[in-house]
């Protein structure tokens, strides 16, 4: 019998996790073959306009699934979740549903990826719950990361508030921040360009996007992750790519001086989203990692 081809729709799952509704997709077996639970990989997504658990992850969740019960969420304020106004600055308001979610699907421990605004998320759980977490794949994280040589802010993020800030923003714009977190422009295709944008000036959309930034406006000092650094005590992977406009590689260096078990990968030719442009290379640096 053939694998199932996964899509969007039948890994499609919703609960209810910390008194809101997480969409999220599942895939990949619940139990080993002997019996004993099948690790878990739970993947949390950057915070760009249109982002998504699976407009950031789908392409690779085939892979994972073939090895570990694999979820990509969309964090509050994003996709087909629920878009409250964050009560705590964003990263420990996500980390928290994260947790919720978790315990509503009896998952005890899991790895992680984080990109970018989700590397921040998973950085604040494993900070505030390590019991929950056995390793950490962070790449190209907020919060986590601090530029020693880049100017703040970067071009990625000012592209971002470009779109974000428009009262009407332009396809002309979101292709423009897309280009940004790609080292080949070519894989910012036309229909790429209008998924997101469409996705990202949905109504509900631009109101999360706005509750999401004004956490980050309201407890600003929450959002500085490096500064704890030093309290991470699981294993962690840091990934970048080398061409990374967004959080560029020199915001690497403090986190792995002063997280206490963490290595460096860095991928050459690379941007923002080395799921995609080295998704080879990432999917097998990342199974190494959580299998060994």
């Amino acid at each position: 019998m053939s694998a199932q081809v996964l899509t969007y729709e039948n890994t499609s799952r919703t609960a209810k996790a910390g008194g809101m509704t997480l969409h999220y997709h599942e895939a990949g077996p619940v139990d080993g073959p002997d019996g004993s639970g099948t690790p878990v990989v739970i993947m949390l997504h950057g915070g760009g306009p249109g982002a998504s658990g699976w407009s950031n992850f789908g392409g690779n969740l085939p892979h994972f699934a073939a090895r570990f019960r694999t979820l990509l969420v969309d964090q509050p304020c994003y996709g087909r979740s629920d878009k409250p106004e964050p009560d705590r600055d964003y990263f420990g308001f996500s980390a928290n549903a994260v947790i919720a979610l978790m315990d509503e699907l009896g998952i005890e421990r899991a790895n992680f990826i984080g990109n970018s605004l989700g590397g921040g998320t998973a950085t604040r759980l494993v900070l505030d719950h390590p019991g929950r977490v056995d390793k950490l794949l962070l790449m190209g994280p907020g919060g986590i990361s601090l530029n020693l040589f880049s100017a703040d802010p970067t071009e990625g993020i000012k592209r971002l508030f470009e779109f974000s800030l428009d009262p009407e923003p332009t396809r002309e714009q979101m292709r423009t921040f897309l280009t940004t977190l790609a080292h080949d422009p070519a894989i910012v295709t036309d229909a790429l360009v209008e998924e997101r944008y469409a996705q990202a000036t949905d109504p509900e959309a631009r109101l999360g996007n706005a509750r999401m930034g004004a956490s980050f406006a309201k407890w600003p000092e929450a959002a500085m992750l490096w500064r704890e650094a030093h309290r991470i005590s699981r294993p962690v992977l840091l990934t970048w790519g080398r061409e990374d406009r967004v959080n560029p590689v020199d915001g690497a260096f403090l986190a792995l001086k002063t997280i206490p078990d963490a290595r460096l990968h860095v991928f050459p030719h690379c941007g923002h989203w080395a799921q995609t442009e080295a998704a080879d290379e990432f999917n097998r640096l990342a199974t190494d990692f959580f299998l060994h």
